[in-house]
């Protein structure tokens, strides 16, 4: 086969093309530091990238979920430590009103106490987190206690509010108040009436312990029980949600090292392939150069 001057030009300048090809597109990947810059470079890896965004924006959502679930825990068991406090103070007051050497003068200066806590106890009844009630089961925007209202809101349930954490796990955030702090809110007035109608020590000390009006309020030990055992789920629920938050951690370092493997390049490997190419660049317009046949113009010099 006769190979002609145009043939070997031809060729030189579509190696040369090529080159400046392969050189551009190293020059893409060293400034952007991605292995690929439009789907139709890499289609499966494209793909998979995005299966590795859609993943890490949903521990992203997860983790954002785990930080309002800590803010219902955390509220719940500070509400409940002061509930606790609340019925400790309580006892002091019911075991100094059960001394029969009291005046009514100082049983009333309890009394006046004593409704006073009650009343701290149903704004903590109340507790809410942004706008939501953390004690009224899903009817979040109602309280368990209407102001002016002596009884618990019937609106409220006892039913979980959840939310998601991980991929079809979900997690409790909320403590069912209705029965415990109506129980505290029916103890609170019962021993109001007593110390009222002017009970003997005996009957004020029974209060501590027994339950009243007739079996149906529990006493205020078992009302500081009640409000320990919520105090110890909160707390099993704070702690599940400390390894969740772990969990979640390390699966979003995992996933953005997934993808850094499938999309980040190798910067010492791309640099020199760069180099290597433009070496090679360089060799082939000076062969090219002495390829190209010399015109009329180089002999009338």
């Amino acid at each position: 086969m006769r190979v002609t001057q145009s043939m070997l030009s031809n060729n030189m300048l579509r190696n040369l093309s090529n080159s400046y090809s392969k050189m551009g597109k190293l020059q893409d990947q060293i400034t952007s530091g991605k292995k690929f810059t439009r789907p139709s470079d890499d289609p499966v890896s494209t793909v998979k990238g995005m299966s590795y965004r859609t993943d890490l924006n949903k521990a992203e959502q997860f983790t954002r979920n785990m930080l309002t679930v800590n803010s219902w825990l955390d509220t719940t068991d500070d509400a409940l430590d002061q509930v606790g406090s609340a019925l400790h103070r309580v006892k002091e007051l019911v075991v100094q009103a059960a001394n029969d050497t009291n005046t009514p003068e100082d049983r009333d200066k309890i009394k006046v106490e004593i409704e006073q806590i009650r009343l701290q106890l149903r704004d903590l009844a109340n507790t809410k987190v942004a706008d939501k009630y953390i004690f009224s089961g899903t009817k979040t925007h109602s309280p368990v206690f209407k102001e002016g209202e002596n009884t618990i809101n019937a609106d409220i349930n006892d039913k979980e509010v959840t939310i998601e954490v991980f991929d079809g796990i979900t997690m409790k955030v909320n403590t069912n108040g209705d029965e415990l702090f109506k129980d505290i809110d029916d103890f609170m007035k019962e021993v109001y009436d007593l110390l009222d109608s002017g009970a003997t020590g005996e009957q004020i000390t029974e209060a501590l312990g027994m339950e009243l009006n007739g079996g149906t309020i529990p006493g205020l030990n078992q009302l500081y029980e009640d409000v320990l055992s919520h105090r110890a789920d909160v707390g099993a629920r704070q702690n599940r949600v400390e390894m969740m938050t772990n969990r979640l951690s390390k699966h979003e370092i995992n996933i953005t090292k997934q993808m850094s493997e499938n999309e980040d390049i190798d910067y010492a490997k791309a640099i020199t392939e760069m180099v290597t190419s433009e070496s090679i660049h360089q060799a082939a317009l000076s062969v090219g150069a002495k390829i190209i046949q010399q015109t009329l113009v180089d002999f009338i010099r």
